[in-house]
């Protein structure tokens, strides 16, 4: 129906313009229309609007009109020839959009088994891990062996603890991609004090035990912020477990926030190694991760960094510092509110 309806459109508004146009050069606009439906709809729509274009072409607009007669053997040679080269035209672009269709579905599987083997790669050591800390911990303290005095207990519990803990993050990190990688996030945004942010991330890190230092940078009069608290947290958190994962343990971590306007800046900084300059513009796939790089992970904490700022709205950038290390650069437009700092400035006075 709609090529049948598309080619009597272009006939109609051709029927029109014939005493200006002339009859050939409808022949040519009708074969346009043809070629057009021959790139979007299947081969037998496209046959029956290739033969009905020669139809009407023939009964409306090759002299004498009104008839399937054709005066001239000039015009029957073009009548024939129009009528071969709408379907050839018809199957042959059925044809290419055949082959590329197949062409698209054999890059998708590759993609596929290269994503199900970098998946495979990458989370077998970071599951089996914890998972193997946490049974070998278990069946010890299950076995009742009398050689465990409650020292020995409690080192066990807090193994199984850090490892479920990993386990649990791990999980959070192929759920948080999930949801990006399927459109679901949607940010739940709420007056966030940005001070309290950045202090709990910087908690939920070093209870790994890291063993670098993290320096915090607030500007006093940064506003409150309407965004998503966990999901900025989560951000802070990413970056700066993989400064300390990939940094020395004589290495240290800055985290600066400040505010422009309406805009939330975000630093974080080090003064490890930095990242390949070849590297660098990779660092957010996901699954990625660095070439001779020794350091555990499975590739997702960065993609989802990028995620998340972008479902804020925000932008990242990374760059090295030319003294050394990595600089990452959060910048995030948002709802600002000033109560807070007022507040501060009125305790302040009545101090």
């Amino acid at each position: 129906m709609i090529s049948i309806g598309f080619v009597c459109l272009v006939s109609i508004v051709c029927y029109g313009l014939s005493a200006v146009i002339g009859y050939r050069v409808v022949a040519f606009i009708l074969l346009f229309s043809v070629s057009l439906l021959a790139i979007t709809l299947d081969i037998f729509p496209v046959l029956a609007a290739a033969v009905l274009s020669a139809f009407i072409w023939d009964y409306f607009f090759i002299p004498p009109h009104f008839t399937l007669q054709v005066s001239s053997a000039e015009d029957v040679i073009l009548l024939l020839m129009y009528f071969v080269i709408a379907l050839v035209n018809a199957v042959l672009t059925y044809k290419i959009r055949q082959i590329e269709k197949l062409a698209r579905q054999r890059e998708e599987k590759a993609a596929t088994v290269k994503l199900y083997n970098t998946l495979l790669n990458s989370l077998s050591h970071e599951l089996r891990t914890p998972l193997s800390t946490i049974i070998a911990a278990t069946d010890n303290l299950q076995a009742g062996n009398a050689k465990l005095n409650a020292v020995h207990k409690s080192e066990l519990i807090s193994e199984i603890a850090k490892a479920s803990f990993r386990l649990n993050q791990q999980v959070d990190n192929l759920l948080n991609m999930s949801r990006i990688e399927a459109g679901f996030i949607q940010p739940k945004k709420d007056w966030c004090d940005i001070s309290e942010i950045i202090y709990d991330a910087v908690k939920r890190v070093e209870e790994n035990h890291i063993a670098q230092q993290i320096h915090i940078t607030i500007h006093p009069g940064i506003p409150l912020f309407r965004l998503d608290k966990g999901m900025l947290e989560q951000i802070l958190y990413n970056l700066l477990n993989n400064a300390a994962m990939y940094t020395g343990a004589d290495c240290s971590i800055w985290i600066r926030a400040t505010a422009y306007a309406d805009v939330l800046e975000l630093v974080v900084e080090d003064n490890g190694p930095g990242f390949p300059e070849n590297e660098i513009g990779y660092v957010f796939e996901k699954f990625y991760r660095l070439k001779h790089s020794a350091a555990g992970g499975t590739g997702l904490g960065l993609s989802i960094v990028k995620g998340f700022v972008e479902a804020l709205n925000g932008t990242i950038t990374l760059e090295n510092v030319k003294t050394g290390g990595a600089k990452f650069t959060i910048s995030i437009k948002g709802e600002t509110s000033h109560l807070k700092f007022q507040n501060e400035q009125g305790r302040n006075l009545s101090h």
